[in-house]
């Protein structure tokens, strides 16, 4: 009988493999993922580059607005001409207008160019005086009219330069843009230098870019933000009290309570879709119920509040649903164990575990809403507003506007300086945000428990 386990001769013997020796298939392979991590690479890269780029110019813009030129003068207040009577009767002071106050101005200017020895051919005391804001007459008025006592005496007085002469210190205006300028001329930035070497002018901080108000297109060297920065403070502070709880009750019921059918189905796509809505909806939502059917008030904080409030509400029901389930099924069962009620083991168990991603979500849709625009040009919130809003809650219905809209009216004046302003809110609105997240971040790891 034949031995036929033997192989033929025929047969391919078996091809010698090792791990240490790549084949074909395995170089493609490792090819292909060398050349999706540098895809990667390069999209991190590029959107790297993007984020320096636009924040190199937000800040290449916006920096030089956190400085101001100030014109120091020593200004008589003479009473022939803010009290007449000599009573020191409020009333009658208040008639004298800001015209009033302008002859004053121009000549503590040219005791200012005569003790410095500034004088410059073909500069006259009007143009002199006009180195020096508009706002500066109003600023002397508000402060004679709060301090009818000081008439009378001589008072040192910082005020803000023309618009233009802050703009040629700050490298925006030249003397050749000057001579094409009806609004200045080379001779009197020279008087302006001169002025600058002998201490007159100088450079301070703006402080009048976070408590000043909106000012006219004739005057953006005294535009301020105080106005939006607390016409964003209250409508942040509705958001806060009326989404937070209504969002994270929502989000108990729907995750904890909430029997599973069609209807609830319902209720979570329509609140997904929500959160994908365009804002500008919500802003059409806001102007057609709260102001034409509510009859709220337009250019209100609280209006503004509601409709953020709506708008946030989707972002913190879908982020508190996912805290709440990210809690595990096993402390639910424990608490039920030991015979604690569905209320009692989401209130005092599931609920303080998830309250790292709640607050998050909360602060991460406080961030959206102080950002929005589109919603609050509709409601009106465009409107030019010069008086601040007072007190809640009176001042919840007071016209007010909001810091991105404040940057959206900002770039549609014609004026370089606005600009410039709108540039230097950006960074406070970032500022804010980036706070905003920091905060979250914070709260996040404070809270945060491991099981």
């Amino acid at each position: 009988m034949t031995d036929l386990t033997a192989s033929p001769a025929n047969a391919a013997a078996p091809r010698p493999s090792s791990l240490l020796t790549l084949d074909a298939r395995t170089k493609r392979r490792n090819a292909a993922e060398a050349r999706f991590r540098m895809m990667g690479a390069i999209a991190v890269a590029i959107a790297v580059l993007a984020l320096v780029g636009l924040l190199v110019s937000i800040l290449g813009n916006g920096l030089s607005s956190f400085r101001q030129t100030h014109v120091t003068l020593e200004v008589f207040l003479d009473p022939a001409k803010l009290d007449k009577a000599g009573d020191r009767d409020p009333a009658k002071i208040a008639k004298v207008t800001t015209f009033g106050y302008a002859p004053l101005i121009q000549a503590a200017m040219q005791t200012a160019i005569e003790k410095a020895g500034a004088t410059t051919e073909g500069v006259n005391a009007k143009q002199a005086a006009g180195l020096i804001s508009d706002e500066a007459a109003a600023t002397l008025r508000r402060f004679v009219m709060a301090h009818p006592e000081r008439i009378g005496e001589t008072l040192s007085f910082p005020m803000l330069a023309n618009g233009r002469v802050d703009g040629y210190f700050k490298g925006r205006v030249t003397m050749e843009s000057a001579a094409l300028d009806r609004n200045i001329s080379p001779e009197q930035l020279q008087l302006a230098d001169k002025l600058r070497a002998a201490g007159v002018i100088e450079m301070k901080f703006n402080w009048g870019l976070f408590t000043a108000p909106d000012a006219s297109d004739t005057r953006p060297e005294a535009a301020g933000l105080g106005v939006a920065i607390l016409g964003s403070a209250y409508m942040m502070l509705i958001v806060l009290v009326l989404a937070l709880p209504i969002g994270v009750a929502a989000s108990i019921y729907l995750e904890e309570f909430a029997p599973k059918n069609r209807w609830t189905d319902l209720i979570e796509v329509n609140i997904s879709n929500l959160a994908a809505v365009p804002s500008i909806v919500f802003g059409i939502l806001g102007l057609a119920v709260f102001i034409n059917f509510v009859g709220l008030p337009q250019s209100a904080p609280i209006v503004g509040g509601l409709v953020l409030t709506l708008m946030t509400l989707p972002t913190i029901i879908i982020a508190t649903r996912a805290a709440l389930k990210a809690v595990p099924p096993s402390i639910r069962d424990a608490a039920l164990g030991v015979g604690a009620s569905k209320m009692q083991s989401i209130m005092h168990h599931v609920l303080p575990l998830a309250a790292p991603g709640i607050l998050t979500g909360t602060i991460i849709g406080l961030a959206q809403a102080l950002g929005e625009t589109a919603p609050l040009l509709l409601i009106g919130m465009v409107a030019f507003v010069r008086e601040y809003p007072g007190a809640p809650p009176e001042g919840f219905f007071d016209p007010a506007s909001a810091l991105p809209v404040q940057v959206y009216n900002w770039t549609q004046r014609g004026d370089p300086a606005f600009i410039e302003r709108a540039s230097g809110a950006i960074i406070v609105l970032l500022i804010f945000l980036m706070a905003m997240n920091i905060i979250a971040i914070i709260l996040r790891r404070r809270f945060e428990r491991r099981w």
